[in-house]
Formats: C-alpha cells, structure tokens, sequence
C-alpha cells in the first residue's frame, strides 16, 4: 500500500506539470504509450490516426489496487534502467549541421583529442624490436619517414636492421623503365600502389643512353647502348658501382643474365654476356673481376639466333636464354659452368614473344595473330615433354582494342609478374599479369612529375625492391 501511494502521489505531481507546460503532441502520444499496459499499447498502435492536425489529449491513467504492484515494479524497472526520465521543459529537436559549419568546429580546435607523446616512454623503446618494425613496413613509406631525422635515414647502414629485412618475405616485384620522351632517367612503378616514382640516379652517366637490361637482389644491371660499359644500381638507395671493362671487345648485340652468388660464402652477384658466336664471360662481384670459364661445347649449335627481344629468366642459379634456328632454349649454370641445348618449338602464329617465370617454372608470353585477330597469350613449358602448354589469354573485351591494328609487344618484366606493354599508330597501353593468381590488370599512363604528357615506355626489367642491397 505504501507503493500504492508513492506511485498515485507522483502520477499527481505529473499531471500538475503537464498542465503548466503541456508537451508537443508528439510527446503526448509517446508517453502515454510508454506508461499503457502492453494490451492497450497493442490495441493502440493498430488505430490509424483520422487527423493527423488533432492534438492528443493527455489522459490520466488510472491505477486500480490490483495493478499497483505490476504499475510500482514497471516504475521501478524503468528507473534502474534509465529508460524513464523525469519530464524536462520540451527540447526542440537536433539540426544537422553544415559540413562546412562541421569543419569550422574541426579547425577551431573544439574536439582537439591528440595526446602528447610520453618522451621517457619511447626513448626506451628496444631498438632492435624497432628496426624489426620498419623493415615489415612497405617500401615508398620508408623513404617518406627516412628524412625525418639522421638516426632514421642512418638505418640504411646498419647490419642488424639489414638482416631483419632478409626475413621479409620477398614483395612484389617494381619496374624500372626507360622511357622514349627521356632516356637518361628512369621510372619505376609499384604495382601494390599503382604509382610510378621517377628516381635521379647520379651515378649513371647522363652523356650516354643507358638501359636496363637484368636484375637480381634488388639490383639492376644497366648497359650502354654501345654495349661497352656494365654499371649495378640499387635504385632505392643509389648504391652504385661501374663494372671494370671487360677482357673481350665485342661490338655486335649482347644478351645479359644475372643471378645472386650461391656458390660464395660472402654472397654477391653474377652477370654473364653472351653472342650469338659464342663468346661469353662471367663477373664476379666478390672478386670484381670478368672470367672467360671455357668455350661454348660442341653440343649447343652455333651460332645461337638468340632473341634479344626476351630478357634472361634465372631460376635457381641457372640462365635461360631464348634462341632460334633450332628454336628452343640454352641454359647456363652459374655454379657449375656447363651449358645445355634444349629444342623446343615455338606455337604456330606467334610474334614478339619472351620467356618469364614464376616460382621455378618457366613460361613464355607473346602475340598470337591470325587474320585480324591478335590477343596475348600465356603458355607453360611441360618439363616432361618440352613442350609448351596454353595456360591463358587476355580477356576477349581487350582483345577487340587490337582487332584490325598491328600491335607490338614488349615484356618489361618477367618475374612472376609481368609488365607488357602494347602499341600501335593508334594505341598505346600498359598492362600487368599476376602468372600466380592469372589476375590482368591495366597500369595507369607515366606522367613526369607537374607534366601532363603521358610518357611512352622504350625498354625496362622487373626486380625485387631491397633497402639494403649494395652494388
């Protein structure tokens, strides 16, 4: 009973307020829905309003002795849970704000939350937990936070941060290109990104045209167009080195392979040369000096016809080089010396091809015309019988950009994934394709920094992007 007459004396006090302030009507229609019984709440809400200018009149609600208690534990309840507020003089309802009122608020520092660094916190941060960090971080965000401080830009020669990014896994393969508009600088593009960086190499001599023409280990290995002249570049860092002249002069056309120094305890790199007579030779980046290993055996069948269209694949210390005439390929162990022949036809129709690879195996990419039709075609050499397999084709709706067109195909990059790039009169593109995940994908136009031009890339090689790696 004394429930009873707390409940009935506030009910009062209630009903006094509302007289003196009566609510909207929208708040009428709410709280004596809240405060009905779930029956009359339900019978209710299935009335459709007749009038929607009518005023709801407020009711009292009467409380007989047999609901008191249901009425006292339902107010109850909804005061613990703070589903049931006292009433307040009415509030008009929220206005959303402008954006640009939402800024204004932003910029005046209102809703300023940022927290002042705890310096006696982070000096005593492990430094060896923090280069672990930063070598997982992705590459173009090193070089953004590099020029913070010196202790930062120092971590490109320290041995502990360079052994934590050999247990990186290797990332997607850059390109470094040429472009026809400006041959003395390069491009690089990020597939992960999609963005092309232009880096100034100043090592690299700028009075003679110098291309990319392999990689390994993050390096690339440039050559001049006169073919005399061998530079290694690390484009990331501007780790350089010019090549000491090579014992043979040759004059005529030259294909370059390079692979990582397995057989040498202190690492380093390789690069061999070759002509189609034969003559090769071998660098050593441990001895820094050129070798001539031997002669080319009686077995591989001169002169080679190489296909200096297809850069060098190297799989596990192994070259591989595309010839013609017999059509196939020659095969050179860097650790071993020995080289090998293997005839292998070509697909019928087939123009501008070279090979690739992609974990181990050896594919090979080019132009299947016939008639007006042209399209990009992927095969795979069968181990067993060397033989090459179809294992894709560019989508059918590209394909029909080049119906009609004579298009020429350039791979600026055979690392598992590709770079083509696709020409004619009327055409220009460049495309990726993902061998692993069969994904294609278009780049976006190189563009110079404040240029509007979009630039026509000439020549370029894939490699794996590496901070640490030294020429």
């Amino acid at each position: 009973m004394e429930g009873l007459a707390m409940l009935r004396q506030l009910i009062g006090q209630l009903q006094e307020l509302v007289g003196s302030h009566p609510p909207p009507p929208h708040y009428h229609h709410h709280l004596q829905l809240q405060f009905q019984p779930p029956l009359l709440r339900h019978h209710h809400s299935q009335q459709q309003p007749q009038d929607h200018h009518h005023h709801l009149r407020w009711c009292p609600i009467n409380v007989d002795e047999g609901a008191a208690d249901d009425y006292y534990s339902l107010m109850m309840a909804a005061g613990k849970s703070r589903s049931f507020k006292m009433l307040e003089p009415c509030k008009p309802p929220p206005t959303k704000r402008s954006r640009k009122e939402q800024t204004r608020g932003k910029s005046s520092g209102t809703t300023n939350t940022t927290e002042p660094m705890e310096q006696h916190i982070w000096k005593d941060f492990p430094e060896d937990l923090y280069e672990a960090v930063i070598a997982r971080l992705p590459i173009a965000t090193f070089f953004r936070f590099r020029t913070v401080c010196r202790k930062w830009n120092s971590l490109l020669d320290s041995e502990t941060f360079s052994q934590h990014c050999a247990e990186v896994p290797q990332a997607t393969p850059w390109f470094y290109t040429i472009t026809h508009e400006n041959v003395n600088s390069g491009a690089m593009y990020d597939p992960s990104l999609k963005k092309w960086h232009h880096p100034t190499i100043f090592s690299l001599p700028t009075k003679l045209i110098v291309l990319p023409v392999a990689s390994a280990g993050g390096l690339v290995c440039f050559l001049d167009i006169g073919n005399r002249n061998f530079y290694v570049c690390n484009p990331l860092n501007q780790s350089f080195k010019e090549l000491p002249a090579r014992s043979v002069k040759v004059w005529s056309r030259i294909a370059v392979g390079m692979t990582l120094n397995r057989s040498s305890a202190s690492g380093g790199y390789k690069i061999l040369w070759v002509v189609c007579d034969g003559e090769y030779e071998v660098y050593d980046s441990v001895t820094n000096s050129w070798t001539r290993p031997g002669i080319m055996p009686s077995g591989v069948k001169l002169p080679l016809s190489l296909n200096f269209r297809s850069q060098a694949v190297s799989i596990d210390g192994t070259l591989y080089f595309m010839r013609s005439d017999p059509e196939g390929i020659v095969s050179y162990d860097m650790a071993t010396g020995i080289w090998k022949q293997f005839i292998i036809p070509t697909p019928l129709h087939l123009t501008d091809h070279t090979l690739a690879e992609c974990g181990g195996r050896i594919m090979l990419v080019g132009l299947l015309s016939k008639n007006a039709v042209t399209c990009v075609c992927i095969w795979e050499l069968q181990k067993m019988t060397l033989l090459w397999k179809e294992v894709d084709r560019m989508p059918n709706i590209w394909c029909l950009e080049f119906y009609g067109k004579h298009v020429r195909m350039t791979c600026l990059g055979n690392k598992g994934l590709l770079m083509l790039s696709l020409r004619s009169r009327q055409m220009n593109r460049l495309v990726t394709y993902n061998v692993s995940s069969r994904e294609w994908l278009k780049v976006p136009g190189c563009v110079v920094p404040h240029g509007k031009k979009r630039q026509w890339i000439a020549c370029g090689t894939a490699f794996y992007p590496s901070l640490t790696a030294v020429a």
